[in-house]
């Protein structure tokens, strides 16, 4: 399969993770560092028909929603170089299943100093999958909404626990795994 890539063949792929990918990348990575992306926001800002939801019952995933005073901190993954067709096509399966998410070609900081050009799934604004809902919505359809990956309560607290782990602090995070937790006792 010919890369059709955002990142030119002759060149590392490094993929960004800041949600799901943090726990579950789905590929063993080469090399991993933390990385911060700025011009972009971490939010639940899509709804999830597929992996977290249903069309029915539609949950809610993270998404990089693009705002000039945000960052977002997460994981850049360099894929092994014999492995780079086959991950694609598996990221391409698993991110693009609808056309919420496209591929963008993004610059990250990393904390050892260096700069990474890098994959990312970002959410396209004016699909019909895009949502801005506020912390008490979005806990109400987190508690609830399962999808084809599994419950979405499984997404929210393995990510939140990653981003702890990692030392990243998000109080709207940290507000929405307790308020989900009080939810679903």
């Amino acid at each position: 399969m010919p890369d059709q890539s955002v990142i030119p063949a002759d060149q590392p792929l490094w993929v960004f993770g800041y949600g799901s990918l943090l726990w579950n990348p789905g590929f063993t990575p080469a090399e991993k560092q933390r990385a911060r992306l700025d011009g972009y926001a971490r939010s639940f800002c899509m709804l999830s028909i597929h992996h977290r939801g249903s069309h029915e019952d539609p949950g809610l995933v993270l998404a990089l929603d693009e705002n000039a005073d945000e960052f977002c901190t997460g994981v850049a993954f360099r894929v092994h170089e014999e492995e780079r067709d086959d991950v694609l096509a598996a990221l391409r399966e698993r991110e693009l299943v609808s056309s919420a998410y496209y591929e963008q070609r993004v610059s990250l900081a990393c904390d050892d100093g260096s700069q990474i050009a890098a994959l990312a799934y970002v959410i396209s604004n004016d699909h019909v999958q895009y949502c801005q809902f506020d912390l008490e919505k979005q806990a109400q359809i987190i508690a609830r909404a399962s999808g084809g990956r599994g419950p979405n309560t499984e997404y929210l607290f393995n990510t939140a626990e990653h981003l702890f782990e990692m030392g990243i602090r998000d109080a709207d995070m940290t507000w929405l795994v307790a308020r989900v937790r009080e939810l679903t006792q």
